[in-house]
């Protein structure tokens, strides 16, 4: 399988999930205060025609679930890129975004300037997509931005982006978000290994689904009927972990450090004594070579 999300893409047409994303990601900038995530991308990129809708009439994008949703999303996107921040500061200068689908981060790249090169790896089919949307809101591309397509039905993401002239030899920081629920675990080890064996300082930050046993009442019944929701557009979640054996897993695999950031973690980090009640329930994993 892919660390991308070419599994769901069908017929060359992108994600659902990764619109969707994308919409709430926009929604944020328009709903709540304080933002979480200064996004001036999030709301261009939709399109002039969707743009002007959600200014008008954001609040399709505030009912229970999608608060939640969207709270988890921009405190994940948060936590990579103050990870990113961090390692910026120790001299990496290699940024990496798997399973990019409409993430803005390379066209309001606050660190452009000293030099960091941000590889968006994506299936070809999205990053065509993208680059239309791209095209489309007037956004130019950066000089210091590669899009590595990568179809892994025949090249692997080493070869992808080692053809996107991505530095194996030099350290990396890599974000995975919105990916793993969609893929097997086997998939998603084998892009952790290939992590794992960068130079020391890189580090890769991914959020994971929890595994069932483990959810009290009220977050199974929202999680069946997100993951139903999922399953309804043909985008259905596969896999879930239990954070100690993924802690393990990712320690076996050659990570100095394994840091899993529990909701509790990002609320207090985050979403501190707001007057909106926004809260997530999301789980970010950080390993660190």
């Amino acid at each position: 399988m892919t660390v991308t999300s070419e599994n769901i893409v069908r017929s060359g047409e992108p994600s659902r999930t990764a619109w969707r994303v994308a919409a709430l990601r926009a929604a944020h900038q328009l709903l709540d205060e304080p933002i979480v995530l200064d996004d001036p991308v999030a709301l261009p990129i939709l399109g002039r025609e969707r743009e002007a809708a959600m200014r008008e009439d954001p609040f399709e994008y505030n009912d229970p679930l999608s608060r939640g949703l969207r709270a988890a999303l921009v405190v994940r996107s948060r936590v990579a890129e103050d990870e990113l921040a961090h390692a910026v500061s120790a001299g990496v200068r290699q940024y990496v975004v798997l399973g990019a689908g409409l993430d803005t981060f390379a066209y309001r790249n606050p660190h452009s300037a000293i030099g960091l090169r941000v590889f968006e790896v994506d299936h070809p089919s999205t990053q065509q997509w993208k680059r239309r949307c791209l095209d489309a809101a007037g956004i130019a591309l950066p000089e210091n931005l590669t899009f590595a397509p990568v179809d892994f039905e025949r090249e692997t993401l080493a070869r992808g982006l080692s053809d996107a002239g991505f530095r194996a030899d030099l350290p990396a920081c890599v974000s995975w978000l919105g990916v793993t629920m969609y893929l097997t675990e086997d998939a998603i080890m084998r892009t952790l290994a290939f992590v794992a064996k960068l130079p020391r300082g890189s580090s890769i930050c991914f959020d994971y689904r929890l595994h069932e046993s483990l959810l009290n009442p009220i977050e199974r019944v929202v999680g069946e009927m997100m993951g139903q929701r999922a399953a309804a557009i043909g985008e259905p979640w596969i896999c879930a972990f239990h954070p100690q054996v993924l802690q393990r897993q990712l320690l076996a695999l050659g990570f100095s450090e394994a840091e899993t950031l529990e909701p509790d973690v990002l609320n207090r980090r985050y979403l501190f004594r707001r007057k909106d009640g926004l809260r997530s329930g999301g789980r970010v994993m950080c390993a660190r070579v």
